[in-house]
Parts: C-alpha cells; structure tokens; sequence
C-alpha cells in the first residue's frame, strides 16, 4: 500500500470510529477522541513524545553577590568585611595579618584591613596579560606570591611567582595544566595539583627545579596543603570512592600511594583541608553527599578538627580526640576556601559566601 493509499485508509477509518463514538459521548468528547486517533494514525509516535526536559541550571554561576568573610574561633561569629556584586575568590591571609588577597575577573587584590576590618581591593602590579585563577598563596614570610594562571599562548593553567606586589613574575612549571596550592613552611617547596594523564595527581616543585610527582594512584587528588611543622601534605582525593580528606608524608606517598593516611570517612564530600598555623586544626570544606566535584556551588558546610596527630598522640588524647565540628552553613562551593586563609594567630580564617543574582 502506497503512501496516499494508506492515508485515505486511515482517513476513512477515523470517520468510522468519530461516528461510531458519537453514538455513545457527546460531541465535545468525540472529536477530542477524533482528533487523537487522527494524530496518533498518520504520526504514530506523536503521543509517546515528551516534552524535552529543561535545560539544567548552572552549576556554578558567576552572577552572584560575594561576600569575604572571617570566621572568629573564640565567638564562633561570622563578620563580612567586603560584599560586591560580581564573583570573588579564595581569599589569603597575610603572614603579618594585615591584608587579605583575593581574585576576580582574572586579577588578584589586596584587601587592607582596617581596624573594624573593613577593607577595599586594591589591585597588584601584575601584568594584566596574566589571567589568575583561584589558586593562589603569600610565602611565609610575606615577600613572595605564587599563583596560577593562563598566560601567553597557554590556553591552560601554570604555576607562577612574583614579589608578594605581583611584579616580576617567572615561570615555575612548564607543564600544565599545574594549580599551586601551597607553600612549604620553609619556603623552598610549591605543592600543586597537575594533569600528566588522565587524572590529577599531586607535585611540588623548588624555583628552578623539575616538578617531583607526590601521588600516583589512578584517582584525583586536589588541594595540598602543608602541615605547619611540613612533615605532612594534607589533600582531598576519591580514591577512597567519595571525596575525603587524606594526608602522606612531605616527601611523597610512596609506591603505589602505600604512605597515604585517610583522616574523613563520613557521607559528606570533603575537599580543601587547611592546618592552623599553630599545628592545632584543620577547616575543609564539605558538599553535600554525592557531589561529583568542587566545581559548583551549592549549600555547604566549613567544617574543623583536631589536626591529625601520630598514632601514639591520638591514642593518648583518647577517644573523640577528632570529633568534627560543624562551624556555618552557607551557600557556597568553587572559591569558598580554595587555598589556605587562616590569619597567623590561627583564631580567624577569611572565606567567601555567595548569592545568586536574578
């Protein structure tokens, strides 16, 4: 049967069944039920169709309203020093707790704070050809910068440092992509998260050396940070399956990760954890279970423990020795607390807070 012949079949069929439900529903119905025998006959996969779904909102949304915070240990407060209405990130604390560092749009600034702490950005004298991320730390002593980002042909991430004013910037890692994350308390060591395959695994590296590979397991591994004495690198990883918190020794994990101690194991999704410089405790940031990554933003929770200590310590401090503290709630995620931001008294940390504008 031909095409024309199977719609005049078709048309005649339809008038069959119109008259035949008239008979029994009124005339409102019946060409109701016409019509989608009508549709249903001449484009058979008319009714199964479904809407498409909505396009999924943005994950992470850069048109929020930012405010830097400090979180004060002692009242257990929060006080927000600078708010705008575009994206701001990862804020440092300077070694001599005078200022805050901060990125947005590419650009790092430096937040004087006053005695009320109220602060206003000041831009650093880095070339604007440089586009920073939200990677990015003071050396110990307050005279260096590392940070990351795009630069020249690089399409990719690369380590930097510059003066702490961001002026003469030199190249640490000629592979890429390469996130610093933190320093070496002596300041000879730049830890940083890297790609030479197909996961991210941990490195460090001195100015003017060859990147030393830390980790080496098939899994991701982020955020390194430095113990305060730099016996120990602290990290997020999955290779546990969710994101928890682990730590190895400064020198690497070992063979096959074998050195790599895992310090979080409950359902929340773990990522970016910061010692105190006192050596007393560790904040990270936790997403709610199941979130695949740090790239959103979503509520939140800023957590803090009891710093990790050897076996023989923990077993003397007795049980609950590193029970987690739940501190705020916020809506929060990419930028929040990427790298280390306690103030050198270890009583406060700086961390950013977010709100979606319309």
């Amino acid at each position: 049967m031909d095409c024309r012949s199977y719609r005049e079949y078709a048309m005649s069929e339809i008038i069959l069944l119109r008259r035949r439900a008239l008979m029994n529903l009124n005339s409102a119905a019946a060409n109701i039920l016409a019509l989608a025998l009508a549709i249903s006959t001449l484009h058979p996969h008319a009714l199964s169709q479904t809407a498409a779904p909505e396009k999924s909102a943005n994950q992470n949304p850069s048109n929020v309203r930012s405010a830097i915070s400090i979180y004060d240990l002692e009242s257990k407060s929060v006080r927000v020093v600078y708010t705008a209405d575009k994206l701001w990130e990862a804020p440092n604390w300077s070694p001599d707790g005078k200022y805050l560092l901060a990125n947005s749009e590419g650009k790092l600034y430096r937040f004087s704070l006053d005695a009320n702490e109220k602060a206003q950005p000041e831009k650093l004298g880095l070339d604007a050809a440089y586009e920073c991320n939200n990677d990015h730390g003071l050396s110990a002593d307050g005279k260096l910068l590392a940070f990351s980002a795009k630069y020249g042909s690089s399409q990719e991430s690369r380590v930097f440092v510059a003066f702490s004013d961001g002026t003469k910037p030199l190249l640490i890692t000629e592979n890429h992509p390469s996130y610093f994350h933190g320093w070496s308390p002596d300041g000879k060591w730049l830890a940083f998260v890297g790609k030479r395959g197909d996961h991210f695994n941990i490195f460090r590296i001195q100015g003017g050396g060859t990147e030393q590979q830390l980790t080496s397991s098939a899994v991701d591994d982020d955020g390194p940070d430095y113990s305060p004495d730099g016996k120990w690198i602290y990290i997020n990883s999955n290779r546990s399956g969710g994101w928890d918190i682990w730590r190895f020794p400064a020198d690497g994990a070992g063979p096959g990760d074998g050195k790599a101690e895992r310090i979080t194991s409950d359902e929340l999704e773990d990522w970016f954890p910061h010692p105190s410089p006192d050596g007393k405790w560790m904040i990270f940031l936790s997403f709610p279970k199941g979130t695949p990554g740090h790239g959103v933003k979503t509520n939140v929770q800023l957590r803090m423990m009891p710093l990790p200590q050897s076996a023989a310590q923990q077993a003397a401090a007795g049980a609950g020795a590193g029970a987690i503290q739940v501190l705020t709630h916020f809506f929060g995620g990419q930028g929040t607390i990427n790298v280390n931001s306690w103030s050198p008294d270890s009583k406060r940390f700086a961390f950013v807070s977010y709100e979606v504008l319309p």
